[in-house]
């Protein structure tokens, strides 16, 4: 009896149930994220000049984040292919991987082209050409915005290694990274080894470098939601309220409703599942940037089931090819400004819009504003729509923002599951075991 209790208050139990014991709640990421929000949307209303100053925080958060998107891509996307062992295995994931996308988006964009229809965004604002203020707005947003086929198929392929990387171009990383995969795959055994091998502690050591980064995420997140309410105040949200309030509802039913359907059909509940990524979701929030959080979602993807293969090769695809936020924001903004400006749009015409939103949104940035890049290419493209209504919603940009990095990013975490799953690289066991970590609960069948 002595023994026992000798056992159980001896120092290597001790630190045992220290170890297990979670840290207090001030020291938790998500925590002092959330601390960071609050106290930018306090400084954004009472000190808006001191507020507009902040942004600096965020802008070199997210420059911190935008250093390692692209190697981190790259390493990812190359191991994985090398995970797969060859080229007919990256075949199968990446082919069901790009069917998955096709259709995921083609039903966001259909849906959400319904409910802009039925809503009646804009209506009302009865708002009139300016040939000026028409002129500034295409020089602003329209230079370089023109997007044909052949365009898009010229810019996905790089022609500078280096100069790929230098420019954050995700499709032109993508592009090397699989060619770079294939290659390795030709090695032969002892050299892919040593190759893998190198790879493997490089792409450790970018991990941990995210960690480092990430310790400076609440600064970020304050900066950049001071600067938003210290710059805009709430003058362009009540005056756009109504399309804020349509896209933050039709993104909700998004997620947990689409996406909902399909977790279900793999055995997944969305709740838990959006729970898992809560601090990712408020870091998200935020930032407004998808690149924010992508390093984490490798991580807990890998941690949650998923093969590093499939991780490596969905994720980073699925930000080129599966933006799921970007598809449920364009057509409510080409309903908006075509009500707005009094343009009556027929069947055809939005399905011809639906057709370049489809094209037009892959490839789409990850930054903060990426989506409003490609929407300006849209309008700039379609020919339909008056320009001078950029501004208009560029005004508003940073709130819509927040709502459609967060649905890109579980659309693409779910799209990964899913692949994942079918492809027969997933480990259940290995989600049942996090999930029992992570929420301290037995897990049924749902998980």
């Amino acid at each position: 009896m002595t023994q026992q209790s000798e056992i159980a208050g001896s120092p290597t139990v001790e630190r045992h149930a220290c170890a297990k014991r979670k840290p207090p709640i001030y020291l938790r990421l998500g925590f002092q994220i959330v601390a960071g929000i609050v106290l930018g949307l306090a400084l954004g209303f009472i000190a808006p000049k001191l507020a507009v100053d902040m942004k600096i925080l965020g802008d070199i958060f997210l420059r911190l984040i935008k250093m390692v998107v692209a190697p981190l891509v790259f390493l990812n996307v190359v191991l994985g292919i090398a995970a797969a062992g060859d080229l007919k295995n990256v075949g199968r994931i990446g082919l069901r991987a790009l069917v998955y996308f096709e259709v995921v988006s083609t039903i966001a964009l259909a849906i959400t082209m319904v409910i802009a229809n039925f809503s009646g965004v804009g209506t009302g604002m009865h708002l009139a050409q300016n040939a000026q203020e028409a002129a500034a707005a295409h020089a602003q947003y329209g230079k370089g915005a023109s997007t044909t086929l052949e365009h898009f198929l010229l810019t996905i392929f790089p022609d500078n290694f280096i100069g790929a990387f230098a420019n954050g171009s995700l499709l032109q990383v993508l592009v090397i990274s699989i060619g770079l995969g294939a290659a390795l795959l030709m090695l032969g055994d002892q050299q892919r080894a040593s190759v893998e091998g190198a790879l493997n502690r490089m792409s450790d050591l970018f991990f941990k470098f995210v960690d480092v980064i990430m310790k400076f995420a609440p600064l970020g997140a304050f900066g950049s939601i001071a600067f938003a309410i210290g710059s805009s105040g709430m003058n362009a949200v009540i005056s756009l309220g109504y399309l804020l309030l349509v896209l933050y509802l039709s993104l909700a039913f998004f997620v947990v409703v689409v996406l909902g359907i399909v977790l279900r059909l793999y055995g997944f509940n969305i709740f838990r599942f959006l729970r898992y990524f809560k601090d990712e979701i408020f870091l998200l929030f935020a930032t407004a940037s998808s690149e924010s959080a992508l390093p984490r979602f490798f991580d807990k993807l890998e941690r949650l089931g998923c093969s590093r293969q499939a991780t490596g090769l969905v994720l980073p695809t699925g930000y080129a090819f599966n933006l799921d936020g970007t598809s449920v924001y364009m057509p409510l903004c080409v309903m908006f400004l075509a009500n707005a400006y009094g343009i009556p749009l027929d069947l055809h015409q939005q399905l011809g819009l639906l057709v370049l939103m489809l094209l037009t949104s892959k490839g789409a940035a990850t930054v903060s504003g990426g989506t409003f890049i490609v929407f300006a290419a849209t309008v700039t493209a379609s020919g339909l729509l008056p320009v001078e209504g950029l501004p208009l919603l560029f005004g508003i940009n940073r709130f819509t923002s927040q709502a459609v990095c967060i649905c890109n990013a579980m659309g693409n975490s779910v799209a990964t599951l899913v692949v994942a799953k079918s492809t027969g690289e997933f480990d259940p066991n290995a989600a049942r075991n996090e999930y029992q970590r992570v929420f301290g609960t037995p897990i049924g069948k749902v998980i």
